[in-house]
């Protein structure tokens, strides 16, 4: 007990330590984990053996990470997918693991040795990449979904990859040494043997069968007895029993995929998405997140600690040849990949420079071909410390896509950057987010309905991401943009765009498009007002016209009116000015300014009498209510009163 609170203590303290410095430091929580791991690790010798241990419970995060990131991906989100998880995960994992091969078999591996190498280094750190995007908040970029799209990919890729390395076993099965990896190796294939499996000893249909069936239980559990369940567990009034379900949904998915041979990260993640729905959704996040954060660091810091330096320093300008060999390879086929595909260029370079590690599953996909045979434990010792070394360098590929993107942004400052492409659609469009469109959109999703946001300044919409509110990039006058984002089927149109002209041209062409379409637009000014509604805007909101009445109201407070009277004056001129607004619109004529038409400007004048004419009947009312003893006020005013704060 004591060694384990002595244990629990030096990895609770590196990580506090460690990870505030790095994130301070600009380097990411990820290497701050990762260089904890190594100095409490193989620098202290503080920990020991025991890391390996760790490490398969540490996994769990990166479960659990996959399980919350389907809770955001609706099924229909995920079925747009289809074409980037089959065509640019799909051809990633094939063509970095063929070039991986050859030249592994040009190094003078034997060919089966070569495809097992590719096989496994074709993967990359699902844990590492997710996380640092999750933190930089880039995971809502293009360039993110595209690269989430091929680590879903890679973990589905898994599946066959175990499946194919046992032919590959040619060699009789190794009895590996008792030092570092290789007895990890070992270890893995006694944990294998007590391992329970439904599909052990089955002929290849049986397990099919039985596979497809515990993904179908999945699916039907996550619809039908979700709802039950939270109702049972709501009736206890413990909210720790809320924690208690939530892990247990994850851990007994996790155990029933292992049973029939899934990978449990895409087993959790594909419960997620089925739960995406659902009204539990964002009790069943709040209770993980914690667990999530927690186990991922861990997870971190065992890989940073298990990283074997004495059989690094043996040859190590080899290594760190192979590792960059690695990294380069992958990066050109991902960078290809990237053009082929038409991802613009601070996209690709994110898609690339994320991608080109190898990544934790090449430490289960090694002790696995190690327990079966298909690799020497040499071969395996070496494999693990590039899969490694690669991992460790992640955070650095993370900085140079910052850098790179700092680059391009002053040299292209002047040049227009291409619009995204769009994937989602909502009842509400919200064309300009800033400090406006942002109040606007927060009142939206929070009373429970959609939103689709469209800016043309793209650090705006950056900036938007790392607080967890998509939007897209790009001039939402385009039409084609519109079109995208749901301009056929949306219900409100908010136009909050700072440049006039192309308010008014949003606002004349959905109009157009959509005569039934209900647009709320901001105005700058009167003129605009008029400009607006003669474009068709139902609603138009001044942008100072709201405060500016509340400013007014509190120092008519100030001046000896009581709050009543003062609100009453503001409510009489709100609905006074309103009326006057929409008579002036009809009389206003564009191109010429109100002080030089005539019509416009005597109307005005009268309407202004009438205002200043309404609020001295008003004074006298109350004046002689007050000599009358107060019968002369009516009640019907307090009809008039704003309803909150105005």
């Amino acid at each position: 007990m004591e060694s384990f609170l002595f244990q629990a203590t030096i990895y609770l303290g590196a990580a506090v330590i460690a990870v505030p410095l790095a994130s301070r430091l600009g380097l990411g929580s990820v290497l701050g984990y990762l260089l904890a791991g190594i100095v409490i690790g193989p620098v202290t010798g503080l920990v020991g053996s025991e890391s390996k241990d760790l490490q398969h419970f540490a996994e769990f995060g990166v479960v659990m990470m996959l399980f919350l990131i389907g809770l955001e991906l609706e099924p229909r989100v995920l079925w747009a997918m289809r074409k980037k998880l089959i065509g640019l995960g799909g051809l990633q994992v094939i063509l970095s693991g063929a070039a991986i091969a050859v030249l592994a078999w040009l190094m003078n591996e034997t060919a089966f040795d070569a495809i097992a190498i590719g096989m496994i280094l074709a993967l990359s750190s699902t844990a590492i990449v997710l996380q640092t995007l999750t933190e930089k908040g880039l995971v809502q970029t293009a360039g993110g979904r595209n690269v989430f799209s091929v680590l879903l990919t890679q973990d589905i890729a898994v599946i066959p990859i175990l499946a194919v390395l046992p032919i590959l076993a040619v060699k009789t099965l190794v009895t590996l040494a008792p030092d570092g990896s290789l007895l990890r190796g070992s270890q893995d294939a006694q944990h294998a043997e007590h391992t329970i499996s439904l599909v052990e000893g089955l002929p290849g249909w049986g397990v099919t069968l039985v596979t497809l069936g515990a993904v179908v239980a999945i699916i039907l559990a996550g619809v039908f007895l979700a709802r039950p369940v939270f109702r049972y567990i709501h009736q206890a009034r413990l909210p720790e029993m809320y924690t208690a379900l939530a892990l247990l949904i994850v851990v007994g998915i996790a155990v029933l995929m292992e049973m029939v041979g899934l990978s449990p990260a895409l087993g959790t993640f594909l419960a997620g998405v089925v739960l995406a729905n659902s009204e539990f959704r964002h009790e069943l996040e709040s209770d993980l997140e914690p667990f999530k954060g927690l186990l991922l660091g861990l997870f971190f810091i065992t890989v940073g600690a298990g990283f074997d330096f004495e059989a690094f320093f043996k040859d190590p300008v080899r290594i760190l040849m192979l590792t960059f060999l690695l990294i380069a390879v992958k990066g050109l086929i991902l960078y290809a990949l990237a053009r082929f595909w038409r991802l613009k260029p601070h996209d690709r370079w994110l898609f690339t420079l994320s991608l080109a590690q190898a990544g934790e599953f090449g430490f289960v996909l090694v002790s696995f071909a190690l327990g079966t045979g298909v690799l020497s434990p040499g071969l395996g010792q070496k494999l693990v410390l590039i899969i490694a070394l690669s991992m460790l360098i992640t955070p650095l590929l993370f900085i140079a896509y910052e850098w790179r993107a700092r680059r391009m942004a002053m040299h292209s400052a002047d040049e227009p950057e291409e619009a995204e492409e769009i994937d989602e659609q909502g009842a509400v469009i919200i064309a300009g987010i800033g400090r406006f469109g942002q109040i606007v959109n927060r009142l939206i999703r929070s009373s429970g309905f959609s939103t689709v946001i469209l800016d043309a300044n793209l650090e705006t919409v950056q900036t938007m991401r790392k607080f967890g509110f998509k939007g897209f990039f790009g001039d939402p006058t385009r039409p084609d943009l519109l079109t995208a984002a749901g301009l056929d089927t949306a219900k409100v149109l908010v136009v909050a765009l700072d440049g006039r002209e192309k308010a008014v041209k949003l606002v004349t062409f959905a109009r157009k498009q959509r005569p039934d379409i209900h647009i709320i637009a901001r105005a700058r000014d009167r003129q605009h007002v008029y400009e607006l509604y003669a474009a068709g805007a139902d609603d138009i909101v001044r942008e100072l016209f709201d405060s500016s009445l509340r400013a007014g109201r509190y120092a008519l407070e100030n001046l000896g009116l009581s709050e009543y009277e003062a609100a009453e004056a503001e409510t009489l001129f709100y609905h006074h000015d309103r009326g006057m607004m929409k008579e002036l619109a009809e009389l206003w004529q564009p191109g010429v300014a109100p002080a030089d038409n005539a019509a416009y400007l005597a109307r005005a004048k009268e309407l202004n009498s009438d205002l200043e004419l309404s609020l001295a009947s008003r004074e006298e009312a109350k004046a002689e209510a007050e000599r009358t003893g107060g019968i002369g006020r009516r009640r019907s005013d307090s009809a008039l009163l704003p309803k909150g704060d105005g």
